[in-house]
């Protein structure tokens, strides 16, 4: 009798959040980048599984403008019930507060994380017609033509990663902002600017059809997607290995611990189902899943790490 009354006792105190079903109707899923970017494209992937997994409409919005503040801050804003998620965009989330301060309208606090995704490494690449064929031939060529060599940039992961790299090579690059990476990539090849720090979902497929020229993986081990291409610690630029930009899922940070937890779990099943991760490493994203407590953790040291780098290189939002 002691046992049933300790067991109904215990049932009662349960959330009842935790027994609901959830979720009962459908779930936005806001996206602060254009379609057709890397972003996009993994939140489509999860967005079909987890409507797959859940019998219920996962609806894909895309908030894009200011670098990825609009669509964050509408995700910070939205109500702490679960059925609003959003995509956690590395540069959004921990390195806009550090350009724009409190012109994002959000901060890292307004958010409860609920899991990392994926992670890739940017790739230095240029215009084949400049001539330089190494990080290191290009830190040179950028030393002897102060000023004039233009990188371009998608948001402000790619900005903080040319920003990184003209602190390490001590040379003076103008920087090009553009609001996605399909214009970007257009320009680039089209060679109105030279140089891109870009991940691998814009820029392998041209790298491999030779439209553009890969110098460096700013990373600690290559792309297996160009395995000939050296890294940053290869080319003798320890502090440029590890220049990563990162994906996943936040929701507001009011929304109750049970709810992020049922969350988290559907959306680490839905990354690591079979035919979820094939489409996703299909991208050029690696598979990084972290759960809340972790991510969390990941989160802070990410927004410390970058705030120091915006502070010393000076940049502002453009």
């Amino acid at each position: 009798m002691k046992k049933l009354l300790a067991a109904l006792i215990l049932a009662l105190s349960l959330p009842a959040l935790a027994q609901e079903r959830f979720p009962e109707k459908p779930v936005r899923f806001i996206v602060p980048f254009p379609p057709g970017g890397g972003t996009d494209s993994l939140a489509r992937i999860l967005g079909a599984k987890l409507a797959e997994m859940w019998g219920q409409q996962v609806i894909i919005e895309n908030r894009a403008g200011a670098q990825g503040n609009i669509g964050t801050a509408a995700g910070a804003k939205a109500a702490p019930d679960g059925y609003t998620i959003t995509l956690a965009h590395q540069g959004a989330l921990v390195i806009n507060p550090h350009l724009y301060g409190a012109n994002t309208g959000y901060t890292l606090k307004d958010f409860a994380p609920v899991a990392r995704a994926t992670e890739m490494a940017f790739i230095l690449v240029v215009h084949p017609s400049v001539p330089a064929n190494s990080m290191k031939e290009l830190a040179a060529l950028a030393t002897s033509q102060p000023g004039k060599l233009a990188f371009a940039s998608t948001s402000s992961g790619p900005q903080m990663a040319g920003e990184l790299f003209r602190l390490t090579t001590k040379t003076n690059m103008l920087h090009v902002p553009y609001k996605g990476g399909g214009p970007a990539t257009a320009d680039l090849l089209a060679g109105h600017v030279s140089i891109m720090f870009g991940n691998p979902t814009a820029v392998v497929p041209h790298i491999k059809s030779g439209k553009l020229r890969a110098l460096g993986v700013m990373d600690s081990k290559r792309n297996p997607a160009i395995p000939d291409v050296p890294t940053a610690l290869e080319a003798g630029y320890p502090d440029l290995s590890n220049v990563i930009e990162w994906y996943g899922v936040v929701v507001p940070a009011a929304t109750p611990r049970e709810r992020v937890a049922q969350l988290s779990a559907a959306v680490l099943q839905a990354l690591q189902s079979p035919e979820g991760s094939s489409r996703i490493q299909a991208l050029g994203q690696s598979l990084s899943p972290q759960g809340p407590e972790d991510f969390g953790k990941f989160m802070r040291a990410e927004y410390d790490r970058w705030g120091q780098v915006v502070k010393a290189s000076g940049a502002k939002a453009d």
